[in-house]
């Protein structure tokens, strides 16, 4: 990172916008004293709350009532002296607070620059430090879930398992290289094979679950496809939970792609209507089929919309043979009649629904969540969900697989250990330990100012 961490940052740390109260952040050596400066106290006491009246140099006089909390190093969130101020919410205010530091020697701080100074300073380390970022952007509450553990060092524990049981294979291989002529053996090839068939099988386990972890994270973009008048307007207002589409008796309502993020049993779906696939009566509804077709192949997910109310027409046929990425055959209302019994059709599941009343939209959910994961419901929170983490899970995962390949090949021992030194980089890598200035500058970058 390019700037000094022997600095006196500031920052406001609640969002831009008018509140009740707004928070400045002030963390460095000169903490404390600049906050003694602006604000005329002589002392504060640690992790106790101090009224004060912040006062201008100038001719504006106090600025705002506020209370100060001084958490002394190294007991704080960056490990430094931090001096957080409570004032009102008040954009003027806050930035006039900021101003006032600034005036005493503090900086700027830089996105991301107090959790970079507490990961310097050993207080998390880097996957604790994304999970802050993930944590703050969470919208669901799985993923809230997610993020929380991972703060908590759930990850951190299971990595760290897995380096200690590579390091056990590692120490006992480096000792029979250091006792050749001695007949010194620390370790069988069977008990190196073994032992590493266990550490390949628990990272193994942790790509799996990253899998479901990312999805948790990132999400994924969900189509409801159909001709018109089927439903899917309808179907799409009762998944997000309001009357986002317009639902008219009339064929070809929808014109255009309409897109809502909605929260399906944890997993954060972009869901996206669209325009009825059909022989454009005009340019506007061509422009919207096309769009349809296009969102359907960038899907992860299509929920193919039949009405069970009305025959089967030829454009239902055609949509069903043209679809061939992941989907779910959705028959709607099913508060009516069905006259029709059976489909053929690209989705491994076939299931009725009523938009209308609400019938039959849980099990779709779970369907939803189950053809992206692989799962009905999350039993366990995923352990992995950043692509980086994953990344470098599947590093150590092959170079790992390589070593067990070498020792039951026959190689030496000088071979086995390069593959697993590959590994371990790869774990150190994970947990940053080991990880390049540009890469933590790429994470740290994307978190907001003031955290």
């Amino acid at each position: 990172m390019a700037f000094s961490t022997l600095d006196t940052i500031v920052a406001i740390a609640t969002p831009h916008g008018r509140g009740g109260i707004g928070v400045v952040r002030v963390a460095g050596p000169d903490a404390v004293s600049i906050i003694l400066a602006t604000t005329g106290l002589h002392a504060l006491e640690p992790r106790h709350a101090t009224f004060a009246r912040l006062v201008s140099p100038d001719d504006l006089g106090v600025v705002d009532q506020v209370v100060v909390t001084w958490f002394q190093a190294p007991h704080s969130y960056t490990g430094d002296d931090v001096v957080e101020v409570s004032g009102h919410g008040s954009p003027w205010v806050l930035q006039r607070i900021v101003d006032l530091a600034c005036g005493q020697g503090a900086r700027l701080a830089e996105p991301g620059e107090f959790t970079f100074r507490a990961y310097l300073n050993g207080r998390i380390d880097l996957v604790q430090a994304e999970a802050v970022a993930d944590l703050i952007n969470a919208v669901t509450p799985l993923q809230a879930r997610v993020a929380m553990d991972q703060l908590e060092g759930t990850l951190t524990r299971r990595i760290a398992a897995i380096d200690a049981a590579v390091f056990d294979v590692v120490a006992k291989l480096e000792a029979s290289l250091d006792f050749p002529d001695e007949g010194f053996h620390f370790i069988s090839r069977a008990e190196a094979r073994a032992g590493l068939a266990a550490a390949c099988a628990d990272i193994g386990r942790l790509i799996a679950d990253g899998r479901r972890g990312r999805l948790v994270r990132e999400g994924r973009l969900v189509v409801i496809a159909g001709r018109p008048n089927v439903g899917k307007s309808s179907l799409f207002n009762a998944l997000v939970g309001a009357g986002r589409a317009i639902v008219t008796p009339l064929a070809g309502t929808t014109r255009d792609v309409l897109t809502e993020v909605v929260d399906i049993n944890g997993v954060p779906i972009t869901l996206v209507d669209t325009a009825g696939v059909r022989e454009a009566l005009d340019e506007i509804e061509a422009e919207g089929v096309r769009r349809a077709h296009d969102a359907v192949q960038i899907a992860a997910l299509t929920l193919v919309v039949l009405d069970g109310s009305t025959p089967l027409t030829e454009d239902d046929e055609k949509l069903l043979a043209a679809i061939t990425s992941p989907s779910i055959l959705v028959v709607n209302k099913s508060d009516q009649p069905r006259v029709w019994s059976r489909v053929q059709g690209p989705g491994s599941r076939v299931l009725e629904v009523s938009a209308k009343t609400g019938a039959g939209l849980e099990p779709l959910r779970e369907a939803i969540v189950h053809s992206l994961a692989g799962v009905e419901e999350w039993r366990d929170t995923p352990a992995v969900s950043n692509q980086r983490h994953l990344q470098c899970a599947e590093v150590a995962h092959a170079a790992v697989e390589r070593a067990m390949a070498a020792a039951e090949a026959g190689a030496t021992e000088e071979i086995v250990l390069a593959e697993l030194t590959d590994a371990r980089e790869a774990l150190e890598t994970l947990t940053g330990r080991r990880t390049p200035d540009d890469v933590l500058a790429h994470i740290f970058s994307h978190f907001c100012i003031g955290k």
